[in-house]
């Protein structure tokens, strides 16, 4: 039996405008938008799918197409059919996609990440003493080491924000802590106001808890201004979060809580204006709401003018309570390492610590130590990341104006990728496009709600250049096949252009 099924209306959602682009028979484009959502994660595998006779119904299509549909998805290993479960997503052979084991023949564009901190090693040997003093105790605490404890409360007081070792709970990574503050603070049914687009894993952690998602939309700089690639015209005031948005669902919903990235936003790369976090955080204080903040990029500034300040520090003594923050190691140091905190009131940490056994015995005590290494002269990891991801930036940007000359891509100020607005609703085709030329990237309605940003895809930017020249190359290719292939024509694929 399957573990899990989707609903046609669910999968309608996912589905957005499959036959928009396609100049193909109508049963491939359903095949292949179905075969990205399972590739991209936005199917699970093991999912039952709909009854051929309800998806054709709801689509508004023939039976027939839907089964010649379903047949080249079990045809090409995408489903298998189980008896008293139908269609059941599965993943042909060793398919590279991301979350799975990937060869060195492909290029994996799907995670925005850094190589390791070259002073891992070093850092790791300087603790072996410490670690050997260790083994002594039990290594299980669910508020974590307290020597690590007190080395994020003085990097965040050393920030501008004062912090004491009750206020820090250390978790096994960022998306460990997101997981474990919905499960938590969330109820099913209650509200959670999020990012439009957004860090998907956040989106799935939110829904496992019950949640019902409230969105308020990020724009990027491009979508403001229409810049083309290579163009570096000043940024226009009004792109990043929509503040009446913002404070509307505040006040609509009630939310128990919100998502946020404020500081080179995944995955647009925008950071919020220091007036809108203010505003925030009274409007959650008002209406009672928790303000979970996501900062594992908020160091990796690579020129972003003026200083910004942890979340928690744009509020008052009262708003400030409100915010929740996370952090981690994973984009600084290395994602290796599964080391990320919580900072909140002592309240909320003791709360999680209590919530925790029934999924975890705690983080693991060398890679604690190791952290608390590093994190007393943290100076030397930021100053070499903004080098590395200037110089990537720097360096796409210039692969990307030549290769795509049409694409609007933006220039970040920080993070770890860009977001590149197409011009034409074919994301998804590109995506799958890539894979054949040993590609894997994300496409961009991974980073929304029910099939939206089909005009984007986000790029990575702290790929080292050799790397980077190969990806762009693969994409160039995906991009010249689209045009020249069955799935679109020229006159589609540049239709709406800008």
């Amino acid at each position: 039996m399957a573990d899990a099924r989707i609903g046609t209306r669910a999968l309608l959602a996912l589905l957005g405008d499959w036959r928009q682009t396609s100049s193909g028979p109508s049963y491939l484009a359903l095949f292949d938008r179905i075969r990205l959502l399972v590739l991209d994660g936005r199917i699970a595998t093991d999912t039952r799918l709909p009854a051929e006779r309800d998806l054709a119904q709801t689509l508004g299509v023939s039976r027939t197409m839907v089964s010649a549909a379903y047949r080249e998805l079990r045809d090409a290993g995408y489903t298998v059919s189980v008896r008293g479960s139908g269609s059941v997503t599965r993943l042909p052979g060793r398919a590279p996609i991301g979350g799975h084991d990937v060869t060195g023949e492909f290029i994996d564009f799907s995670k925005a990440t850094l190589t390791a901190y070259p002073g891992l090693v070093g850092a790791t040997q300087r603790v072996l003493d410490d670690f050997a003093v260790e083994l002594g105790g039990t290594g299980i605490d669910p508020f974590g080491s307290r020597v690590l404890r007190e080395a994020v409360a003085d990097r965040y007081t050393a920030r501008g924000l004062p912090t004491s070792v009750e206020q820090v709970m250390i978790t096994i990574g960022a998306q460990h802590a997101i997981f474990l503050l919905a499960r938590t603070l969330l109820g099913r049914g209650d509200r959670a106001v999020v990012e439009l687009p957004s860090y998907p894993h956040a989106y799935e952690a939110l829904r496992a808890a019950g949640a019902r998602l409230v969105p308020v939309t990020v724009t990027s700089s491009t979508e403001a201004t229409g810049r083309a690639a290579g163009q570096t015209d000043a940024i226009a005031p009004d792109h990043g979060w929509d503040a009446a948005g913002l404070a509307q669902a505040f006040a609509r919903t009630s939310p128990a809580l919100a998502y946020l990235m404020p500081d080179f936003h995944n995955p647009t790369g925008e950071s919020m204006a220091p007036e809108i976090r203010s505003q925030v955080l009274h409007d959650a204080a008002r209406q009672g709401s928790l303000v979970v903040v996501d900062e594992t990029t908020a160091e990796l500034n690579i020129d972003r003018p003026g200083s910004y300040l942890p979340f928690a520090a744009y509020g008052d003594a009262a708003s400030a309570e409100a915010a929740v923050l996370v952090g981690s190691v994973g984009k600084t140091v290395w994602a290796g390492i599964r080391v990320g905190w919580v900072r909140a009131q002592p309240a909320i940490i003791r709360k999680l610590a209590a919530a925790r056994f029934s999924g975890d015995l705690g983080t693991p005590v060398l890679e604690q130590l190791i952290i608390a290494e590093l994190l007393r002269d943290f100076g030397p990891v930021l100053e070499l990341r903004s080098t590395q991801l200037g110089e990537g930036r720097d360096a796409l940007g210039r692969m990307l104006a030549e290769h795509f000359p049409t694409w609007q891509v933006p220039r970040v100020q920080g993070g770890l990728s860009t977001w590149v607005n197409l011009g034409a609703p074919v994301s998804s085709q590109l995506a799958l496009a890539a894979r054949s030329q040993g590609l894997l990237i994300t496409a961009g309605p991974r980073f929304g709600i029910d099939g939206a940003f089909e005009r984007f895809l986000r790029i990575p930017i702290g790929y080292p250049r050799a790397e980077l020249e190969r990806g762009v190359k693969a994409l160039s290719a995906a991009w010249h096949s689209l045009s020249n292939g069955p799935l679109l024509s020229s006159d589609e694929l540049y239709a709406d252009m800008v």
